[in-house]
């Protein structure tokens, strides 16, 4: 019996490309593919990338640029290229980096065992297309070995929001959603094989409209649906739009025992005229009034958020808008990021604000984020919380896990197993996490 070849596989960006991840590894698997966690003894090496972040391709060529001493040394080696960067960028990669083996599209990497023999061939392998056949539908089921106690688990891709800024419409494609019984039967599966908690991905996951029983399922219907599976402990979801929050995805956050009391909500701006000008289609009022009726429901609930500062034509007024708007909400945790331009959008082609100002506001909004989450996990001492214990610590005896808050919580307890929910009383709170001590 010949060795199993090596696959390694460097994931960039979202948790939607670590689900994709996972999955382009289980299809190789069928081809006599082992993962590996070092590059220089692969036989694949392959990228999974993303076009979010700022000269994201460039930065693509410069990794690929420190693989050619290996590709040197080692000429079977292959070298692909997946994700976004690569649907964004297709042939051109290839042209500027005549290594690289393969580029595979988010949409059609259930074609990768082809592209792969087409590879070891010594032909060049490129697929970028939006196929119609539902890639899911050909991927082979999921091995049955043993999970760790979290996982991800895509149900809806693509958007049809086309913000100004974002390229996903045009990476990721139209949305569409997955049929709510393939996702029940993956979630059972990977209930099995020891999964305590699921993550559901999308684009624009609260969008999600898949065909079910009786017609098509919302997202809320599907989370009731995923709530009645035995031993699935914990639900989430990312990345949601405010437009679609549904009065009955509002009330699953106060009714589903199972969905966790954290929600990520971006909501990019502060500003009505910048709202505006990203295509957002909804005013900062709107979403304010959104987060009311959310904390209604589920008072305890953690929000987080995503904002761009320095968008083409942002004033003072307007970034003092959005400054105003994060007081007013208080987020457990957000992420915010200095505008950069993605070509083939619209805001691309408009007026670009200085990098200093923009610079300088992004420092002063991410200062006051960092005081909201240094508050939110200060208000957590004393509380008692559930973690579900996922790995060890650094330390000697030391687990960690995470709260249904999604906070980051250590604790001495070298009897706690990996996939336990235990009670933990929170004794202080550290830059990035919480400590406890396990209540008996």
């Amino acid at each position: 019996m010949s060795a199993p070849k090596k696959l390694y596989i460097k994931t960039y960006g979202c948790q939607m490309n670590v689900y994709d991840s996972e999955r382009m590894a289980e299809t190789l698997g069928g081809s006599g593919y082992v993962t590996t966690d070092s590059p220089d003894d692969a036989d694949m090496i392959l990228l999974n990338t993303c076009h979010i972040r700022e000269k994201a391709a460039e930065k693509i060529y410069s990794e690929l640029g420190r693989f050619k001493p290996l590709k040197a040394e080692k000429p079977d080696l292959k070298i692909g290229v997946a994700g976004c960067v690569a649907q964004a960028e297709g042939e051109e990669i290839m042209k500027r980096q005549p290594m690289v083996d393969l580029v595979v599209g988010p949409q059609s990497y259930h074609r990768l065992p082809a592209m792969e023999a087409k590879a070891r061939a010594g032909e060049k392998a490129l697929d970028t297309d939006f196929p119609e056949e539902d890639k899911f539908e050909h991927l082979k089921a999921r091995p049955k070995a043993q999970r760790g106690p979290t996982a991800f688990l895509t149900v809806q891709e693509g958007c049809d929001k086309f913000c100004a800024f974002c390229v996903v419409p045009y990476t990721r494609g139209a949305e569409v959603s997955r049929p709510a019984e393939r996702i029940l039967a993956e979630a059972r599966d990977l209930v099995e094989r020891g999964v305590r908690e699921i993550t559901l991905l999308g684009q624009n996951v609260n969008a999600y409209h898949g065909v079910g029983e009786g017609g098509d399922w919302s997202l809320a219907r599907l989370i009731w649906a995923l709530n009645e599976i035995d031993g699935l402990a914990r639900i989430r979801f990312t990345t949601s739009h405010p437009n679609d929050m549904s009065d009955e995805l509002i009330a699953a956050h106060g009714e589903c025992e199972k969905l966790m009391p954290y929600l990520h909500l971006p909501v990019q701006s502060g500003s009505d005229r910048i709202l505006k000008a990203m295509n957002r289609k909804h005013t900062a009022q709107d979403y304010l009034r959104l987060i009311e009726r959310i904390r209604a429901a589920r008072p305890d609930i953690l929000l987080s958020g995503d904002f761009i500062v320095g968008f083409p034509g942002e004033t003072d007024e307007d970034f003092a808008d959005t400054m105003a708007l994060v007081e007013e909400v208080k987020y457990g945790q957000a992420f915010s990021f200095k505008y950069s331009t993605r070509p083939g959008t619209p805001a691309a082609e408009k007026p670009q604000i200085d990098d200093d100002v923009a610079a300088f506001r992004l420092q002063e909004l991410q200062a006051l984020i960092v005081r909201q989450q240094r508050e939110v996990q200060e208000s957590m001492v004393g509380r008692t919380v559930r973690v579900l214990f996922e790995k060890k610590g650094r330390l000697d005896g030391q687990m960690v896990g995470k709260s249904e808050y999604l906070h980051a919580v250590h604790v001495q307890a070298p009897e706690v197993a990996r996939g336990e929910i235990r009670p933990v009383r929170i004794t202080r709170s550290e830059t990035n996490s919480l400590g406890g001590e396990l209540l008996a």
